[in-house]
């Protein structure tokens, strides 16, 4: 089963879809908008093109573990995508992904301006990276 994760932001949300062992992550895109309802539909769009049974979401805790308004907002979006897919959906701590996708590009040579277009989808496939290695993790136990 492939599993989709999102980096839900304001402008711009990162998309990453795992293969479908749930294993790697495979394709991976930005959705541009910053109307929640158009981000929602893209997504229950990509879905079925891809397959997808599982959403992870991004869930932006504060440094110091609280909760936030961008958490809220984020567990908000959470709730229209599981009433408007019907998917399994899990809040996922995204503390730092967005700083260590910045890092990660800016160490391969990408400048601002093309950063500024891939960032958001590099910030999901390390969201889903890390929650493929916990399931790992846990189905190990």
């Amino acid at each position: 089963m492939k599993i989709m994760a999102i980096d839900y932001g304001d402008a711009h949300t990162g998309i990453a879809i795992s293969d479908a062992t749930g294993t790697l992550a495979g394709f991976s895109t930005v959705i541009n908008s910053r109307r929640p309802e158009v981000v929602a539909q893209e997504i229950a769009a990509l879905i079925p093109q891809h397959g997808v049974g599982e959403l992870v979401l991004g869930y932006p805790k504060n440094m110091d573990g609280t909760l936030g308004p961008r958490a809220e907002k984020a567990a908000a979006f959470g709730e229209t995508l599981k009433e408007l897919t019907g998917l399994p959906l899990t809040l996922w701590d995204e503390r730092r992904t967005t700083i260590d996708a910045h890092n990660i590009l800016f160490n391969n040579g990408q400048n601002a301006k093309k950063r500024k277009k891939t960032v958001d989808a590099v910030a999901a496939a390390l969201m889903l990276e890390g929650y493929l290695t916990r399931k790992r993790l846990e189905a190990e136990r």
